[in-house]
């Protein structure tokens, strides 16, 4: 059977027209770009080419642009690397309740250091309730971290009237941007976004790199000491072929963006009107509308998340239950119990995401399939009752 990959959120490959381009930079203009000679020089100059075009990618300034080994990174840096520089002004920082896992740690690790985390909740489609978030806010509060979709249920957030709130308070907004970009645009002026993350491989770029954008008037405590590279703020030798790699990433993806978008949105629409007119008792999770072009995400009743992976892999189809950053736990998704789903009902999830490289049969193989996964699934389990 053809391999069918609808994972695309959890990890994306690596665009042919990257590779081809970020070659030369691994054995020829191989050079180390604080090195004074010729080499060193053209090192030098595809860094700063680099940083162009992604600060352009996302309406920012050149020197905004700190490069990164990854999304990962770029949150700690933006969120501890914050919090640690601005501590006298305040120990507050506020967040919601379905970002990633990676912010919930960092989140676990700043009280460690004493300071206080407020989680806002969001509705059941997992938006921000935007009153509560003003709530939360005190004389303390020092930062506002939102992302701006969800990696797992594809629910964008109300980013532009969140920075304006934190503008209107003196506050800092940061937003893990790695599940929009490439799908929705990023504006860091026109939506106030004072720190962001982003990452190479979610715009079809290698692995290994990210960035972090900070505004010029913003400043964070570096998380890695050496010899001072990136503004002193990231120190160690860029990687320059990965750099490259996601520079080549942005500008395919700044050509082609809209096109893909109105793509997937076709694919997307598709499985969510199929699987809920065929699959009885079978729900979609996140916001009807406002979400990412390349997410369906389902729930079903009577059985478990994990069971259905296993039966699509058997299938040859590659698909998800929520972020493969959770994925080996057996607790189910903290975005789901935040939408106000019961834990047996959250487990029963499907997570389908498309991209660049699927084709619509790709799309007839899944839809073929999934009403007879999810009825053999129901006959083998105790709990399934048809209503």
């Amino acid at each position: 059977m053809k391999q069918v990959y609808l994972d695309y959120q959890s990890a994306k490959p690596v665009d042919p027209r990257v590779i081809e381009g970020m070659t030369k930079y691994l054995h020829e203009a191989f050079g180390n770009p604080s090195a004074l000679h010729q080499v060193g020089d053209d090192a030098s100059d595809a860094l700063d080419e680099s940083r162009k075009s992604i600060a352009k990618f996302i309406n920012a300034d050149e020197d905004e642009i700190i490069f990164t080994s990854g999304a990962t990174e770029a949150i700690n840096m933006g969120i501890i690397g914050y919090a640690l520089r601005n501590k006298k002004k305040g120990n507050h920082i506020v967040m919601s309740e379905i970002e990633h896992i990676s912010i919930h740690n960092i989140a676990k690790h700043l009280e460690r250091l004493g300071f206080e985390i407020s989680k806002v909740p969001v509705g059941q489609y997992g938006k921000v309730n935007m009153r509560k978030l003003e709530r939360r806010i005190t004389d303390q509060t020092i930062l506002i971290s939102v992302g701006m979709a969800s990696n797992e249920i594809g629910t964008l957030q109300p980013i532009s009237e969140i920075g304006k709130l934190a503008a209107e308070k003196g506050i800092a907004f940061h937003t893990d941007a790695v599940a929009a970009e490439g799908l929705a645009p990023i504006d860091v002026r026109k939506d106030n976004i004072n720190l962001m993350a982003l990452s190479s491989n979610d715009l079809y770029g290698p692995r290994g790199v990210g960035v972090m954008y900070m505004q010029k008037k913003y400043r964070v405590n570096p998380i890695i000491i050496g010899g001072g590279q990136e503004r002193g703020l990231r120190s160690g030798s860029e990687d320059i072929p990965g750099i490259v790699g996601m520079k080549l990433a942005v500008d395919i993806m700044n050509k082609e963006m809209k096109s893909e978008v109105k793509r997937f949105q076709g694919y997307r629409d598709r499985m969510i009107k199929q699987v809920l007119d065929e699959v009885p008792d079978s729900y979609l999770n996140g916001h009807p509308t406002d979400r990412l072009a390349s997410n369906a995400h389902f729930r079903f009743d009577g059985i478990e998340g994990e069971s259905i992976l296993l039966s699509f892999k058997d299938l040859n189809i590659s698909v998800s239950t929520g972020s493969a950053c959770t994925s080996k736990t057996l607790e189910p998704s903290h975005t789901l119990i935040a939408t106000g789903l019961l834990h047996e009902e959250a487990h029963g999830s499907l997570q389908l995401t498309t991209g660049r490289f699927n084709t619509e049969d790709d799309i007839d193989r899944v839809l073929e399939v999934v009403p007879d996964v999810v009825t053999r699934l129901r006959d083998l389990s105790p709990i399934y009752k048809k209503k």
